[in-house]
């Protein structure tokens, strides 16, 4: 067992001890004028961080302008220790336009910021134990980066992510914690426990505190420090920075605090707290300070003058944050996605004597160059790593070319593989990582909208989250139910992630590379039954090699197949628009339509490239809409509505649509696979039908 205490506590320098004292009364004055004035302060909901002063402020006078951190929605206590104004944080509070955390976009004690003399502090959601996993990332990066020579390890950088003690039984704190010891990483664990989680009692949420359950984590160095004593919580946080900077591994501070406000300012604590209420302010870490100071000669009328200044300083700021301007309506929009630098097709598509290559190689091959090329780039995985290289042998020989540091396996953890890369990328790794089917990722949906999708907006532009997802998808004969689905509008429901659905070898080569380039999310879907070109009628996505500088931006469709001009004059040719597998179950189905089909090849999905949708629907006037997925509710009848609106006066028939049939998963054995899935044979009827109106 790892187990660090903290016995008696060298004399912590009185100028500090005051400074905590000031920052503890000012915290308090916070509060305060957040009650009294509850009718304005409550507009949004807030909560404070009152009792947990002592802990959080021990915490942020240890920590540098090369740290990172990842706070909680209590640590304002922090955010004042680092150096932030009350004015600042009452702008976040108020929602005004100069919150300089958010623009007046997200809660009170939810910081984002970059700025010069602060530690890193990354967008994160409201922290209830889904932000161990990006925080661990930002640890796992500057562990990698120091491997690589990137960053200086003698220069001690750490993360501190803080946790409240009722979201340490969340399992993604499992998977944080479990690749913390894995890996070794700089990380402190700061979890502060006050025993409560809204009206729930810690008796009720956990069979043992954080402290306890940290013990089955073999290499995670613990301490337990009085969360309520500025001294104690100081000299045992000194300790943990020490092991974190200095011996690089993970530890956790278990602090026990008070909770003397609201849960939040919406769940207030009169409700339900009784007599634990007056139980916990016996234990309020401004008095125990202002008693130690005392008995080390500061006078009263010193502590009370200090009390009268942080008070009208307070009260000074509220009035300005009141007066200060809101945001303007009109930017409501901005910040979805950081601008990307891949807006043309650049490189050489098709070279010389270049040979045909299979899309699960041109993959593998895209890869290979990004590593070699970005020594900041690294991939890993379910079983990515080492001798296999993907279930699919799409990252073959990577291990051994690039080493374990940058190419590696993971646990069976998809919450960890897509949270951890918001990490990644805010510290300046550039992470590319492998879901290992589609069926596989919906543990990591939690990540995937309440950190990765966010983060750009919500911070204002200064946390984009540069992270390329590879996920096979798609049925390919056999698979089975957990194998085989598709789930592109799920993915699609998520706003500020990009989708990507190659269909051939020379896209894929040229999409994952600007997908890489590219600063946002990017779920890079990749069909299993597209991978060898084997299925029959999918010779096609078998192409020459693009060359190794070849790029294709994201959000522009292709035109894969023209109509004759002749049955376009006639009146008789049809647009197919369709992605990944449709594309060959079109191609195959137009053999027997000469000349009559125009098929589009959407290529990525969002962005969507619907100014070619809309010119091929207006050429043709009849549309049929193609996917893989169950029909119902789909991306797919969501675009043939769309369509219908905006193409209605060319349309010369009703668009059409085609998918596989609403049933939940697709069957393993083959006969019944084909009665669920689209077919060529099923979009020759449909292409019929739509001629024939």
């Amino acid at each position: 067992m790892n187990q660090t205490s903290v016995e008696a506590a060298p004399q912590v320098e009185l100028d500090l001890l005051l400074k905590a004292y000031r920052l503890m009364l000012t915290a308090k004055a916070l509060a305060d004028t957040y009650e009294e004035n509850k009718a304005i302060c409550s507009k949004y909901v807030h909560s404070t961080s009152r009792g947990h002063e002592a802990i959080q402020l021990a915490t942020a006078f240890h920590l540098t302008e090369k740290d990172f951190l990842s706070v909680y929605y209590r640590d304002e206590s922090i955010l004042l220790g680092l150096g932030l104004s009350p004015y600042e944080l009452m702008l976040q509070l108020m929602a005004k336009r100069d919150d300089p955390f958010s623009g007046g976009r997200t809660y009170y004690g939810h910081p984002s910021l970059r700025r010069e003399g602060f530690p890193v502090i990354p967008h994160q959601s409201s922290a209830t134990g889904m932000q161990a996993i990006p925080a661990t990332g930002m640890a796992h990066a500057l562990a990698y980066l120091e491997s690589q020579n990137i960053m200086e390890a003698a220069e001690g950088r750490v993360v501190v992510c803080s946790l409240g003690d009722g979201s340490v039984t969340e399992g993604e704190v499992a998977e944080a914690f479990q690749m913390a010891v894995l890996k070794k990483l700089p990380i402190i664990y700061l979890v502060q426990d006050n025993d409560w989680g809204i009206s729930a009692k810690g008796t009720e949420m956990r069979a043992m505190d954080a402290y306890e359950y940290a013990a089955g984590f073999k290499g995670l160095e613990r301490m337990r420090v009085d969360g309520a004593d500025f001294i104690d919580s100081y000299t045992g946080l000194t300790e943990a920075f020490r092991i974190a900077r200095q011996e690089r591994r993970p530890v956790l501070v278990h602090a026990k605090c008070p909770l003397l406000g609201h849960h939040t300012s919406g769940v207030r604590r009169e409700w339900y707290r009784g007599d634990n209420l007056t139980e916990h302010s016996l234990l309020d870490p401004l008095p125990k300070l202002g008693t130690y100071l005392l008995e080390q000669g500061i006078t009263a009328d010193a502590l009370i003058s200090i009390a009268q200044e942080v008070k009208q300083e307070v009260q000074e700021q509220y009035q300005k944050a009141l007066a200060a301007a809101d945001p303007d309506p009109a930017t409501f929009h901005l910040h979805e996605f950081a601008p990307t630098p891949v807006t043309e097709e650049s490189g050489t598509r098709t070279p010389e004597k270049g040979e045909k290559t299979t899309m699960v190689d041109a993959a593998l091959h895209a890869v290979d160059d990004l590593l070699k090329q970005y020594p900041e780039a690294l991939f890993y995985g379910q079983d990515v790593g080492g001798e296999l290289g993907g279930v699919f042998r799409e990252a073959a020989l990577l291990a051994k070319k690039y080493g374990d540091n940058r190419v590696f396996n993971t646990p069976i953890q998809e919450a960890y593989i897509v949270g951890s890369t918001a990490g990644m990328s805010a510290v300046g790794a550039k992470p590319i990582v492998e879901i290992q089917f589609a069926d596989y990722i919906w543990p990591g949906i939690n990540q995937l909208v309440e950190e990765l999708s966010k983060s750009c907006y919500l911070s204002m532009g200064k946390f984009p989250i540069q992270s390329l997802i590879r996920v096979p998808i798609g049925a390919y004969g056999g698979g089975g139910p957990y194998h085989s689905g598709s789930i592109e509008s799920t993915l699609l429901n998520i706003r500020g992630i990009k989708v990507v659905y190659p269909s051939n070898a020379a896209d894929m080569k040229g999409l994952m590379k600007a997908a890489f380039l590219d600063p946002n999310p990017v779920v890079m879907l990749e069909h299993k039954g597209l991978y060898w070109s084997k299925v029959p009628g999918t010779e096609d996505a078998k192409t020459t090699e693009p060359a190794a500088d070849y790029v294709l931006p994201l959000g522009k469709a292709n035109v894969v197949q023209h109509a004759a001009e002749e049955q376009v004059r006639q009146g008789n040719s049809v647009t197919v628009i369709t992605y990944g597998m449709g594309v060959y179950w079109a191609k195959s189905a137009s053999k027997h339509l000469t000349g009559s089909v125009e098929i589009v090849d959407l290529r990525t999905l969002n962005p969507l490239d619907y100014e070619a949708v809309e010119a091929s629907v207006k050429r043709h006037g009849k549309v049929l809409v193609l996917t893989e997925e169950p029909l119902m509710n789909s991306f797919a009848e969501s675009l043939a509505g769309r369509i219908g609106k905006t193409c209605f006066q060319h349309l010369d028939a009703p668009v059409l649509t085609l998918g596989a049939e609403n049933l939940p998963a697709v069957p393993l054995n083959v006969e019944l696979e084909k009665m669920m899935l689209p077919n060529a044979d099923k979009v020759l009827a449909a292409l019929t039908e739509l001629l024939a109106y």
